[in-house]
């Protein structure tokens, strides 16, 4: 393996993107061209793209927890509901770019309803809304108007389910312009009422009783005629709304007669056998591999209680096809998380129309989108019957995070395509680097605490508290070239208590299409260390691959408490371990590969031991090039360890909790480590000192892996959110470089500028490049020049005149410098003549009007059209408010040098004139006493 040359000091990393929690639980909601999802986060509601998982906007919430929301088929307008009984009404922004700021609502109706709304639903040509709430009172709005058109009661309970009925086609048994409101709720009753301008009704068409339970899902065939009910009594029902097309009044189904006759009859009963939260039709188009495509076709498909999607055939109630897999019935919690809550199809046999454009757009192939209640959310092809999208809502506490390659390579630095997740689940996270789609790896009991890939990247070990270690492969799918998964291949056993840590050999084999590894290592709460047999173990996985039993070569009691962490050295001859015995002891490895007369060898010889940590020790991890190891403890601190005498050569010090994490970058020369205070530090191994500080973790930081080429670090902590620190050091030494060559072009401008006694642009450069002090020896320089002006205010015309026209924030800008000069006895007399220049050439309103410029300006290069207007005289005030003591306090300075003025000017004119004057002789000889006798010589 050829490592690449060294590099500089590496000194700053930004924050290229991040994995947050995307849905929490609520409703969800697909646009029509499928490109966008609408999910709820806390009290807010977000727009996602579905490709490369960006988030468009964030609607502003009202603190209250999210109970309904729908989108309209226009992807114009989405209502939502809240535990306040509001509604909310927001424009869905046209534009796909990130919005940095919250989406308001353009309509709030405070009190909507009586009482939380559970469902609500738009009508196909996105002027109506229906929501059915806890009382049972199902509300009709006009979106765009914003009234009610329609209140129906009568319902015995929740309102449990809404749909339109809007036939459109030209083969439909009901009439264009007549639509209709089919509800269900928890009394099991499906009530249909009429829509139509010409009847204003509240009672219903007709209230239909088939179910036993409440239904969960209703919809409505394309040509009106058939409606489809599916509840949480395990059936679904097929009823014929052809009657209500005939001429005439009709009652409900306690009616007689002719009324009778035209109240919707229940022409199937399906058995699903599992509690149907989901029911919908498929367009009669949609084709299914293997099975009829006849136009008219009724197919519809369900979701419930098992997680997985089955497609019927509602002519003689068979499954047809099964999206996803089904879990046996729930028999305790963490089967309970992973039923479906609800389902959305999009058909690519129905456009919709862009909002920003008016063309209309299909999705390419129809999909099923099923929401689990574990947050997961499953995009299925009914193409292909095949996953081809998993985004991961939540994903709880992050404990440990690894890079992977779907494909051997023999390129150094390999190529990171994907990235895994260990969270506080039984279920791993693998997700692509290239968007959010995700697949979650299920084969643990327990919860997963340590991951670790292979030398090549292709493998995946993980080990778990259900005291196990598995290993996972990319999976390669016969029917599915494109589809991407991994698979367990390999288990090891043998472990009485958790497996804490565990760890592959490092030395990456000549050839990429055999296995590298030879042995494994896993550490656990039982305080032994096991070293497995792995060389058998294929680089992929396939629908025959079998899961193999690994083979322990040897057990060694290692540490008196917990072991967290194990790391073999680059030349897979030590082994280093990491316990809460506060000790890190380092083996020998002895391997022996197998033959076909032998089988392989393996042992372990503690050669050393590395005291000097005063806590358990949470992290270890070998240098690539230099014969040192790093540990990280709970005691704060990082040591650096020389594994031949075993000695500490350096400590690092600057976290405020325990090290949770460390590793190596550039070649050796820096360490990268995260700890429980929620921040990520980059050290310098020569100078013991912190180079960079990366923080935007609330929590715990448990997870931290570098990629292959060393210019990406990846943090997950306890806050569920998952950070991709990206190398930004030549880029920013590169900006430093420009801005210094810059402001040295600059700064020449402006010495040419003075030199030829151009103030007003030697004034606006100096304000550009924001120098208050070359603004302030410029405006001395003019003060006490030869060739001031007395008509001057300043001392110089054209300063005067500068100051006169210049405006917006330059203006604003010179104003705070003066402010800031003023403070100062010293520049106060400069400040004052800025001042006075201003104020005596300008008006209030035209200062005022600078200060709303400058603050225009700001938010236009925020992206904000809107700025607040009338904030120029509150700018000014304070302004004034802040210059005003100083000027006080320096005209009473002044005064007071006036009035001692005055003294010295009378003690010199006494001088000068008084005592020491013509008179001196006479005034003298009169003050001399007569009683003293005068010598004259």
């Amino acid at each position: 393996m050829v490592l690449p040359p060294p590099t500089k000091l590496k000194s700053a990393f930004k924050n290229a993107r991040t994995i947050p929690p995307l849905y929490t639980g609520g409703p969800v909601a697909l646009t029509p061209d499928a490109r966008n999802i609408l999910t709820c986060l806390s009290e807010h509601v977000i727009l996602t793209d579905i490709t490369s998982g960006n988030v468009i906007c964030r609607f502003a919430g009202d603190t209250q927890e999210i109970t309904s929301f729908c989108i309209t088929p226009s992807s114009t307008h989405l209502a939502v509901f809240t535990t306040s009984m509001s509604l909310r009404v927001f424009e869905i922004p046209k534009s796909s770019t990130s919005l940095d700021h919250l989406v308001q609502p353009i309509r709030t109706v405070a009190r909507a309803h009586d009482a939380p709304v559970h469902v609500c639903k738009t009508d196909p040509t996105s002027t109506y809304l229906a929501s059915g709430s806890a009382d049972g009172v199902v509300k009709v709005w006009d979106i765009v108007r914003g009234y009610i058109t329609h209140v129906f009661k009568g319902h015995g309970g929740v309102v449990s389910a809404l749909t339109f009925s809007y036939p459109q086609d030209s083969s439909s048994v009901v009439k264009a312009s007549k639509m209709q409101l089919i509800t269900g709720s928890v009394d099991t009753r499906i009530r249909i009422f009429d829509l139509s301008a010409s009847t204003n009704k509240s009672k219903p068409q007709a209230v239909l009783e088939g179910h036993v339970s409440v239904p969960r899902g209703l919809d409505v065939s394309a040509d009106g005629k058939w409606l489809i009910s599916g509840g949480r009594d395990s059936v679904v029902l097929i009823w014929d709304l052809s009657p209500l097309s005939k001429e005439g009044s009709t009652k409900d189904n306690k009616g007689k007669g002719k009324d009778k006759a035209r109240t919707p009859s229940l022409i199937k009963t399906i058995p699903i056998l599992e509690r149907v939260e989901a029911v919908g039709l498929l367009h009669p188009d949609e084709a299914l591999p293997g099975s009829s495509s006849a136009h008219g076709m009724l197919r519809f498909y369900t979701g419930g209680e098992r997680g997985a999607i089955k497609v019927w055939d509602g002519t003689d109630g068979n499954v047809l096809c099964t999206l996803g897999t089904s879990k046996a019935p729930a028999s305790d919690e963490s089967e309970e998380q992973r039923q479906i809550v609800d389902v959305m199809y999009v058909s690519s046999f129905v456009g919709c129309s862009f909002s920003d454009s008016g063309g209309s757009y299909a999705p390419s192939e129809s999909v099923i989108v099923s929401i689990h209640a574990d947050q997961n959310i499953l995009f299925h092809s009914l193409s292909t019957r095949s996953l081809t999208r998993h985004l991961v809502g939540y994903n709880d506490e992050i404990v440990d995070a690894s890079f992977l390659t779907n494909a051997p390579t023999d390129s150094f630095p390999r190529q990171d395509t994907h990235l895994a997740l260990a969270t506080n689940s039984s279920l791993i996270r693998v997700y692509s680097l290239t968007s959010l789609d995700t697949r979650l790896l299920d084969g643990h009991r327990e919860v997963v605490l340590t991951l670790d890939h292979s030398p090549d990247g292709v493998l995946l070990a993980s080990g778990s508290k259900d005291k196990t270690a598995r290993i996972w492969a990319p999976f390669v799918s016969i029917n599915n070239a494109e589809s991407w998964d991994y698979r367990c291949i390999a288990v090891c056993e043998g472990h009485a208590e958790s497996v804490g840590t565990v760890a592959f050999s490092k030395k990456q084999g000549i050839d990429s299409s055999k296995p590298s590894q030879c042995f494994f290592f896993t550490g656990s709460q039982d305080r032994t260390i096991k070293m497995w047999d792995v060389s058998n173990i294929p680089l992929s996985a396939n629908d025959t691959t079998e899961i193999i039993r690994c083979k322990s070569l040897t057990t060694q009691k290692a540490h008196d408490k917990d072991i967290n962490s194990l790391d073999v050295s680059p030349n897979d001859r030590l082994l280093a371990s990491g316990s809460q015995d506060r000790t890190v002891k380092i083996f020998e490895i002895e391997y022996v590969a197998g033959s076909s007369k032998a089988p392989p060898r393996g042992e372990l010889k503690l050669i050393g031991t590395c005291k000097g940590h005063k806590r358990g020790i949470w992290t270890v991890r070998f240098s690539r090039t230099e014969r040192v190891l790093a540990t990280g403890s709970g005691d704060k601190s990082i040591k650096l360890w020389n594994i031949d005498d075993f000695t500490c050569v350096k400590t690092f010090e600057g976290h405020t909790n325990s090290v949770l994490r460390v590793d190596f970058v550039n070649m050796g020369m820096q360490l990268v480590s995260s700890a429980s205070d929620g921040l990520v530090k980059l050290w310098n191994i020569r100078e013991e000192e912190c180079m960079t500080t990366l923080d935007n973790h609330e929590d715990k930081v448990w997870a931290l892996t570098v990629s292959s080429n060393e210019r990406t670090i990846v943090s997950g902590a306890a806050d569920s959110v998952v950070t991709f620190w990206e190398d930004c050091t030549e880029e920013q030494e590169a900006e430093k470089e420009a801005k210094r060559a810059e402001l040295v072009l600059k700064e020449q401008d402006l010495m040419n500028y003075l030199a030829l006694n151009d103030y007003k642009r030697a004034i606006e450069l100096a304000l550009a490049m924001e120098q208050p002090g070359r603004l302030l020896s410029l405006f001395k320089d003019v003060q006490s020049g030869i060739e001031g002006e007395e008509s001057s205010i300043t001392g110089h015309r054209s300063v005067d005149e500068v100051l006169k026209t210049i405006g917006g924030s330059d203006l604003v800008k010179l104003l705070r410098y003066a402010r800031d000069w003023n403070t100062s006895a010293k520049t106060s007399s400069i400040a004052q003549t800025v001042l006075h220049a201003i104020f005596k050439q300008r008006s209030a309103n035209d200062i005022a009007n600078a200060f709303g410029d400058e603050v225009k300006e700001l938010a236009f290069a925020d992206g904000n059209a809107s700025a607040p207007s009338n904030v120029g005289g509150t700018a000014l005030k304070e302004l004034v408010d802040a210059i005003l003591p100083y000027s006080e306090r320096h005209m009473s300075r002044l005064e007071n040098l006036v009035q001692e003025s005055y003294m010295v000017d009378y003690v010199l004119s006494e001088m000068d004139g008084g005592i020491f004057g013509n008179d001196l002789t006479d005034d003298f000889a009169m003050e001399v006493d007569s009683g003293i006798p005068v010598q004259i010589t």
